[in-house]
């Protein structure tokens, strides 16, 4: 784990930044830690997901007590990435067998995660809590046609990890809200979220019971010199739908960027490759934002 900093190496806030790094020293070392604001419903999928066995109509019935959530299901299960058929999908129980769990995982994150911009325990965060969620579904959206189109990774877990990389950055802002002092002195906040929010994040998705594939991905993505053996996995897919998600808006950097970063060598798509990529899934990234209600 990352040592608690002295206060000798944050001259200008460094009593703030102390006191933070040492409160939050101590939530991961307890563990159990949640992200304030997190809506109930989403822990109640949690847990009725975490029974393989569990039944379609339990999974209903749960998900039928939020409609918001519920209607946001039914957007994903109707999009061209899960209805190729194109035919209208007006029943949740129909949505939930064509989709499978893992894009009821995905849904449930992402209804809970855009609704944190609308939590009274984070008054004031709302731009970059919404800034943050924009930037997840951007991502999610990358990795998953990365994923379905240049490796055997699977999408539907693509997704649901760029869902959630940044959840250790976002556990931290939500965090902050205490150490007001902190987003004066940007310099020190990012580098606070820098050396933290990989802890942070296995942290949270380990109390949540995700699988350790997604805690390894999302932890460990921004890790760009990463090696390993075999083939591209889920860690790739997401360090390589994170950077194509940043620069996608700059292409004549896509190629700098990439260049030196280990994930890249073991896919093998050049930057005309990425780019090509990135033109050909347009529509396909355009829909699944509006399926996550982007």
């Amino acid at each position: 784990m990352t040592a608690v900093p002295r206060p000798s190496d944050h001259p200008g806030g460094e009593h703030e930044a102390f006191a933070f790094v040492q409160d939050l020293a101590a939530e991961i070392s307890r563990g159990k830690i949640e992200l304030p604001g997190f809506p109930n419903i989403a822990l109640r999928v949690r847990q009725v997901l975490a029974d393989e066995e569990v039944s379609r109509e339990k999974v209903v019935r749960v998900i039928s007590s939020e409609p918001v959530l519920a209607a946001q299901l039914l957007r994903m299960a109707g999009s061209a990435a899960h209805n190729p058929s194109g035919r209208p999908v007006t029943e949740l129980r129909t949505a939930i067998t064509r989709v499978g769990l893992n894009v009821v995982r995905s849904a449930t994150f992402a209804f809970a995660l855009s609704q944190l911009r609308n939590a009274e325990a984070l008054k004031g965060l709302e731009r970059p809590l919404d800034e943050m969620w924009r930037r997840s579904a951007g991502v999610a959206a990358m990795s998953y046609v990365l994923a379905r189109r240049h490796t055997r990774v699977n999408p539907d877990t693509a997704l649901l990890a760029g869902l959630l990389h940044s959840i250790g950055r976002l556990y931290i802002l939500t965090r902050a809200v205490r150490h007001r002092a902190l987003f004066a002195d940007q310099a020190t906040y990012n580098e606070i979220v820098r050396d933290w929010s990989g802890q942070v994040a296995k942290a949270v998705l380990e109390n949540w019971g995700l699988a350790q594939e997604i805690v390894t991905a999302v932890s460990e993505f921004q890790d760009f010199e990463r090696q390993h053996q075999g083939p591209v996995d889920l860690v790739d897919v997401l360090t390589i739908g994170y950077l194509l998600a940043v620069y996608k808006e700059h292409p004549e950097s896509i190629e700098l960027n990439l260049q030196n970063v280990s994930a890249c060598a073991r896919l093998p798509l050049d930057s005309h490759g990425y780019l090509k990529l990135i033109e050909e899934s347009e529509s396909e990234i355009a829909e699944l934002h509006r399926a996550l209600g982007v």
